[in-house]
C-alpha cells in the first residue's frame, strides 16, 4: 500500500488532559505535536499513525485501517506502546524524557518533555549554507558525540537498540547539549526470544545488517549509525548506503577528502565505525567513547623562522632538480651527437 498523507489532530483539541497547540513534525510512523498539560507546561506528544497502514481524513479523529493492514498495525501499536514504557524507565539527560503514554482514538500517544533547540541536521545544513570551513569543528564533534554516547549507553543498558540514529534524531538544546530522539525504529530489543519486527531504516545511516532478513543486530548496529552521523558532520551528507558499498565501496575517496581538515585519529574512528563487517566495528559504546576521547596533540603553528627555512629548503631542492635536469639534457645531446 502506498504511503499517504494523514490529517493531523486539530489545533486546540483536548485529549487525555492535554491540549494540542500545533503539529510540529510528521514521518512514516508518527505525527508529533506541541501541546500543553493541565498546568500549562509545554510537552511534545507523539501519535502512532503509520502512513502506509492507516488513513485519517480531515475532521476525523479515528484512522481508517483496512482488514488486511490491521494485524501489522496492531503489532506496530504494541511495539510503540512497549517502546514508550521502556523509555519511561530511562532517566538520562541525553535521552528524550517520556513522561506519560496513553491510548485514545484507536491508537497510542507518547508524551515527552518539550525542549527548545534544533536538530543536529538543521545545525549541519545551516553551517553548510553559510559555507563554514570546516563544516563542524572537531572539538564540537568529540564533545557532542561523547554526550550522545552517554545516552546511548543508557539505552543499551536497558536492553534497547535505537536503530534509526541520524542527525535528524539528535536534538541540540539551546545550550548545545544533545538529546537522543525518535526511537521510532527501536522495535528490536536485545532479547532473542521474541518475534522480530524489522525497522524502517535510513539509507546511508543504516548498518548493512539492517538490510538483511536475519541480520545480527546489536550495539554495533547503532555504532555504525554513530560513525555515519559523525561523517555527516564532517562532509555535510550521509555516507554511501551500505548496500551499495557491498558491490562498489567508494568510502576511501571520501575519507581522503577529510585529510588535513580533521585529525587522522578522528578519521580512523569513523572508518572503524563504518566497517561493513559488524565484528570489525567497536563492539560496545564504551569502546568507541574511549577511542573518541583519545587526546590529539594540536599541531603547533610554525614560527616565521621555520616558515623561511622551509621556503629556502624548497627553493634549494627545486634548483638542485633543475640543475640535474639540465645536466641530463647535456648528456643526452652529446650522446646523440
Amino acid at each position: 500500500m502506498a504511503a499517504q498523507n494523514n490529517a493531523p489532530l486539530p489545533d486546540g483539541l483536548e485529549i487525555a488532559g492535554y491540549r494540542i497547540v500545533k503539529k510540529i513534525a510528521s514521518g512514516g510512523f508518527s505525527i508529533v505535536y506541541l501541546a500543553s498539560d493541565e498546568d500549562g507546561n509545554a510537552v511534545a506528544i507523539k501519535e502512532y499513525l503509520p502512513s502506509s497502514l492507516a488513513l485519517r481524513q480531515q475532521g476525523e479523529l479515528v484512522p481508517a485501517i483496512s482488514a488486511e493492514n490491521l494485524p501489522v498495525y496492531r503489532i506496530g501499536l504494541k511495539c510503540f506502546f512497549e517502546e514508550g514504557r521502556a523509555l519511561a524507565r530511562i532517566s538520562h539527560p541525553n535521552v528524550v524524557s517520556v513522561v506519560n503514554f496513553f491510548r485514545a482514538n484507536e491508537t497510542v500517544y507518547m508524551v515527552m518533555a518539550y525542549e527548545s533547540g534544533r536538530s543536529l541536521q538543521e545545525h549541519i545544513l545551516r553551517r553548510r549554507d553559510k559555507g563554514e570551513k570546516p563544516l563542524v569543528s572537531e572539538r564540537f564533534i568529540r564533545r557532542m558525540f561523547n554526550q550522545v554516547m552517554n545516552g546511548l549507553r543508557e539505552v543499551h543498558t536497558n536492553k534497547l537498540l535505537h536503530l534509526d540514529l541520524k542527525p535528524a534524531n539528535i536534538y541540540l538544546r539551546l545550550d548545545g547539549t544533545p538529546i537522543l530522539l525518535d526511537f521510532g525504529a527501536a522495535r528490536q530489543t536485545l532479547k532473542t526470544d521474541i518475534p522480530k519486527l524489522y525497522p524502517m531504516y535510513t539509507p546511508g545511516f543504516a548498518a548493512p545488517e539492517l538490510y538483511q532478513k536475519n541480520g545480527n543486530l546489536g550495539p554495533w548496529t547503532d555504532i555504525y549509525s554513530i560513525g555515519a552521523s559523525i561523517f555527516a558532520c564532517m562532509i555535510g551528507a550521509p555516507p554511501q548506503p551500505a548496500d551499495q558499498r557491498k558491490t562498489n565501496d567508494k568510502m576511501e575517496s571520501h575519507y581522503r577528502k577529510l585529510e588535513g581538515i580533521y585529525s587522522e585519529e578522528l578519521i580512523e574512528v569513523v572508518r572503524w565505525c563504518l566497517k561493513l563487517d559488524p565484528l570489525e566495528r567497536p563492539q560496545s559504546v564504551f569502546a568507541l567513547q574511549k577511542a573518541l576521547a583519545a587526546k590529539v596533540e594540536p599541531q603547533a603553528e610554525p614560527t616565521m623562522l621555520e616558515k623561511m627555512k622551509h621556503k629556502i629548503s624548497t627553493l634549494f631542492e627545486r634548483k638542485k632538480r633543475s640543475d640535474k635536469d639540465a645536466d641530463n639534457t647535456t648528456i643526452q645531446e652529446s650522446t646523440l651527437n
